[in-house]
């Protein structure tokens, strides 16, 4: 799993500092795109939820248990009255227990959840993500899925930058 972050560069803005990304257990990893608060809120509530699992089950999460559980957070505060919905969409990454394969999903503000082989979230990212529907195989080695990583966050600086 290669997760690339291109770093806000706002220099009036606090939350550059932090990093939108977030490991929620020791093999799941949580990337977001949005307001920085409302990405923490999510990190704690999925870190709490992947500990819980833990002691409840005996079992780590899987990837796509704790997707389910962030998108109904995200749809909950959607339909519920008195509260605004979260401004954030994520990436969860990591690899199942007892599985070797590698998971990607991403949740959108609304609630809902979808698995991918490579996506990408927040500015320009429909450039992105076109430039890996193009480029992305299924049988890429570790060297060559960086290189596309990299490439892909190029693309963005570059299309920027025109």
């Amino acid at each position: 799993v290669v997760l690339g972050v291109e770093r806000n560069r706002s220099s009036n803005s606090r939350s550059s500092h932090r990093p939108q990304v977030a490991m929620l257990d020791d093999h799941v990893c949580l990337a977001f795109a949005g307001l920085t608060a409302d990405g923490r809120v999510l990190i704690d509530k999925a870190r709490i939820e992947c500990q819980s699992h833990r002691l409840t089950v005996e079992d780590p999460v899987t990837v796509e248990y704790i997707t389910r559980h962030i998108a109904g957070i995200q749809q909950r505060y959607t339909q519920s009255g008195g509260v605004r919905p979260f401004g954030v969409s994520t990436l969860i990454v990591g690899f199942d227990p007892h599985d070797d394969k590698p998971r990607l999903y991403q949740t959108e503000p609304g609630g809902i959840y979808s698995a991918w082989k490579a996506n990408a979230i927040g500015r320009s990212s429909k450039t992105v993500r076109e430039f890996l529907e193009k480029n992305h195989k299924d049988d890429m080695s570790r060297d060559d899925t960086i290189k596309l990583t990299v490439k892909s966050l190029l693309e963005v600086v570059q299309t920027g930058a025109r």
